[in-house]
């Protein structure tokens, strides 16, 4: 992330720069690394130049009161800026420049105004950690050390637990970008999930600003966090990036997988009619000679989370099918009968055709994988939890079985791996798949000729998607109508 700033600053006696998420201090003693190298020639004496270097250029804000000590440990080697150990001499208290206040949130209707923190989860006793980050929690973040900062540079907090208002966990990384750029700096480099591209949780409107963003001067994507954080799995990976002040135009984009770094692309960040942003440098190509066909996209088909309006954990369902309770109920696990008094919405799908496929995708993102987990016919008389989604209605049983073998392709499966970016998969991963004659069914054969692809496009998705295994068959209901 530090070779990403320009060689110059390193021999910049006047440069200034800030972690304001410091945990283990491994940033600051980084720069400061660099820096004692690039400032030799004109503050020749070691002593001067640590001291000069870690009195006016560096500084830091730590995340907690034990990552303030870790912090000083490995910048100063003492826990202590003004310790007996401590390489810098001219310290005259103990924080020296990394700071750490004990922060309150700052509650209103159960949450944090700063950090959107659950009061019911963070309003804790004093002997337990409360999550407020000092950077955050502030509408002034230039008044905590009162000086303009040339670089700004950390791996901030990723999220905080929602528990008591649910399992699910909130993004807060954005939060520090966006206080980043309250400072104006003239870099700032941070490594954060990269779900923001085109999902997570509260980030509409932080994805917006940073695809529309010219100052975004480069981008390193890791499609499988574990190339970059080994025995780590942040689904939909992670990145890092550069925000560059006086940069206005395209962001150059480099993707790193398997330990492969792809030929960096200097393009727009929101590529023009995706909406989103498209992480693979030799997608794109695939996706414009799609588009160019002007076909309607598939997602009219897709229906939104929880199709029936019943959740994962719907219990309120029979075993054995009876008068009353005659409608077959797709779940996880094992299978079971509704009434149709049950079916909150879309009672329309329960007597056609449909497909449906588990909302969730399989596996972990390791390459290749199989994006999608296999299609399931639901004939009519039936329905689904929120485990699934559905794909309908269809006219007849042909037309549903046509529109799987569609879904089944690599093409189709890495269309929607271009616009997922979680492990979820809602109605908008389905944006870029286009509708074709369903009639008849489709293989990848068909669809690399249809859209004229290149044997190096045809390698490209292969490398990406798995086969489905063609000895599995398609789970399908009985269809009472032909019994």
């Amino acid at each position: 992330m530090l070779d990403l700033l320009p060689q110059e600053l390193w021999s910049d006696k006047n440069a200034k720069f800030l972690d304001p998420v410091s945990k283990t201090g491994i940033f600051l003693r980084e720069i400061t690394k660099r820096l004692d190298k690039g400032l030799e020639k004109q503050i020749p004496n070691r002593q001067k130049r640590i001291n000069h270097i870690l009195r006016n250029q560096v500084f830091g804000i730590a995340i907690t009161e034990l990552t303030s000590l870790v912090s000083r440990r490995s910048l100063y080697c003492s826990k202590t800026a003004n310790g007996k150990y401590s390489v810098c001499i001219e310290f005259k208290d103990a924080t020296g420049n990394i700071k750490y206040d004990k922060i309150k949130h700052n509650w209103d209707g159960g949450r944090c105004v700063y950090c959107g923190a659950s009061q019911e989860v963070y309003e804790r006793g004093e002997e337990l950690e409360s999550h407020a980050y000092q950077f955050i929690h502030t509408e002034n973040p230039e008044e905590i050390f009162n000086m303009k900062f040339d670089v700004i540079a950390g791996n901030p907090p990723y999220q905080l637990s929602d528990e008591g208002f649910g399992s699910s966990a909130s993004p807060i990384y954005h939060k520090f970008i966006q206080q980043a750029k309250k400072l104006n700096p003239r870099f700032i480099t941070m490594i954060v999930p990269a779900r923001w591209y085109s999902g997570g949780k509260g980030l509409n409107e932080f994805r917006d600003e940073m695809l529309n963003d010219k100052r975004m001067a480069e981008l390193h994507d890791f499609p499988d966090t574990s190339d970059c954080f080994p025995g780590v799995n942040i689904r939909g990976g992670v990145c890092y990036f550069l925000w560059q002040k006086d940069h206005n135009g395209a962001c150059k984009i480099t993707t790193h997988r398997s330990g492969n770094i792809g030929r960096p692309t200097e393009r727009p960040l929101l590529e023009k009619s995706a909406g989103i942003f498209v992480r693979y440098n030799e997608g794109i190509e695939i996706l414009k000679k799609v588009q160019s066909f002007k076909e309607e996209s598939f997602s009219k088909f897709v229906s939104s989370r929880k199709p029936f309006g019943l959740p994962t954990n719907f219990s309120e369902f029979k075993l054995k099918k009876d008068k009353t309770n005659n409608i077959e109920l797709f779940r996880f696990g094992e299978r079971g009968f509704v009434s149709e008094n049950q079916i909150l919405v879309n009672k329309n799908l329960v007597k056609k055709y449909k497909v449906i496929v588990p909302k969730a995708s399989p596996g972990d993102d390791s390459y290749p994988h199989l994006v999608l987990s296999r299609p399931l016919l639901a004939p009519p008389n039936s329905c689904c939890t929120e485990t699934y989604i559905v794909m309908g209605p269809f006219v007849a049983k042909t037309e549903s079985l046509n529109v799987i073998s569609y879904l089944e392709t690599r093409f189709v499966r890495f269309l929607i791996l271009l616009a997922k970016n979680t492990q979820d998969l809602p109605k908008r991963v389905y944006s870029f798949v286009p509708i074709q004659d369903f009639s008849k069914s489709w293989t990848d054969e068909d669809l690399y000729k249809r859209y004229k692809l290149t044997k190096d496009e045809i390698e490209f998705i292969d490398s990406l998607v798995k086969p489905l295994n063609s000895n599995t068959k398609v789970e399908e209901v009985p269809d009472e109508s032909e019994e």
